[in-house]
């Protein structure tokens, strides 16, 4: 997982979705920026924004049917660049067959953020978002903007794998098929305790002001780094050093711990945000379901491809498990690295060659049980 969020495109440009349509090279796997705006976007909370803007950006060409979209949705202030280990020559999703939708969640600071929405929604007076907003933010997206009504598949990272799963419940025929790495259905207990930590040493720093800020919360986005890090990857990762194999030489414990320190140089609010949603992600209270997770992973109709990390802390790969004897057609492969978290975005070559080989197998139609 990226830990700082990627730059934006600096020469963006906007393509309509007839010009999409058109005759383009066989192979495109460099990203094209957009950004599509919805105007009094209503929150599940009862929020409105005046201008949702939703920046995505597209891969590969989209054919004359519409119908050969793979959609990617972000995860943790990632940009829609974030999946681009899955993309290209011998990986999982060839551009020359594929389409691919790759969208930013709320918050991530280029989408509607707390950071660049104007008053009344500035800083911390922006609404809260639950995964079902992204998820129906991204439906008008692709239905009006791009005028397709069906996906080959969502494929999803951590909090793109919240709303993956969130598209089958939601959407349950709008796709072929369900990709969900190193991400839950649902934020239990201890997941919402780990992110009111992080939150919490974020907004004790008195910078902070309640989120009002005239200048970065230092302190507080240094805290909140080191609390990530004791999450972030598994304890045995630690304890063979494989923090080294990325790492200059001659770089120390010492230097690569407190590197944390100045990993997060985003803005305070958008960063708190985005984990409001992660903890509020439940697909059990989407409507008709009545709050019961497992009814709603029952309904899923389609195939999932449910790969949680093996060592993973964020999202233990005894919830996934725990999930995935609800859902009716799943195929559950956890992956088997000690990179934690990170694992389920390829982390290093051995989890990325796993991760390609097991989705391309299931996009071709492998059979789950």
């Amino acid at each position: 997982m990226k830990l700082t969020r990627f730059a934006l495109i600096t020469s963006c440009f906007v393509v309509t979705s007839a010009a999409r349509a058109q005759t383009a090279p066989a192979r495109v796997d460099h990203a094209e920026h957009h950004e599509f705006v919805i105007t009094d976007f209503h929150t599940e909370a009862g929020g409105v924004l005046p201008k949702a803007r939703i920046v995505y950006g597209t891969y590969g060409h989209l054919n004359a049917a519409r119908d050969n979209v793979v959609l990617l949705p972000s995860h943790y202030m990632a940009n829609h660049h974030g999946y681009e280990w899955l993309i290209g020559p011998g990986l999982a999703l060839d551009t020359a067959k594929l389409f691919l939708v790759a969208t930013e969640l709320f918050g991530n600071g280029s989408s509607s953020s707390p950071s660049n929405t104007p008053e009344p929604f500035h800083g911390p007076r922006f609404p809260v978002m639950n995964i079902r907003d992204n998820v129906e933010a991204v439906h008008r997206l692709l239905t009006e903007d791009l005028k397709v009504t069906h996906l080959r598949a969502v494929i999803g990272f951590s909090m793109g794998a919240q709303q993956a799963l969130q598209w089958s419940v939601s959407y349950p025929t709008f796709m072929d098929r369900i990709v969900a790495t190193s991400g839950t259905a649902k934020t239990y207990g201890h997941g919402i305790v780990r992110l009111e930590g992080q939150i919490a040493a974020l907004t004790a720093d008195p910078t902070f002001n309640g989120g009002d800020y005239t200048a970065p919360p230092t302190k507080g986005l240094e805290a909140f780094g080191m609390v990530w890090a004791g999450w972030l990857y598994s304890q045995e990762w630690w304890r063979k050093e494989l923090w080294r194999s990325g790492s200059p030489a001659g770089t120390t414990f010492d230097q690569f711990m407190n590197s944390f320190r100045r990993r997060f140089s985003a803005d305070a609010n958008d960063y708190i945000l985005q984990a409001r949603t992660w903890e509020r992600n439940d697909v059990g209270a989407t409507a008709g379901f009545g709050g019961d997770v497992e009814k709603a992973l029952r309904s899923i109709k389609v195939p999932v491809l449910y790969m949680p990390s093996a060592t993973d802390l964020y999202f233990p790969v005894g919830d996934a498990r725990y999930e995935s004897q609800f859902i009716p057609k799943v195929e559950f492969l956890p992956i088997p690295s000690l990179w934690g978290h990170p694992a389920g975005a390829a982390a290093n070559p051995e989890d990325k060659k796993f991760l390609n080989e097991n989705i391309a197998r299931f996009l071709a139609g492998g059979a789950g049980r």
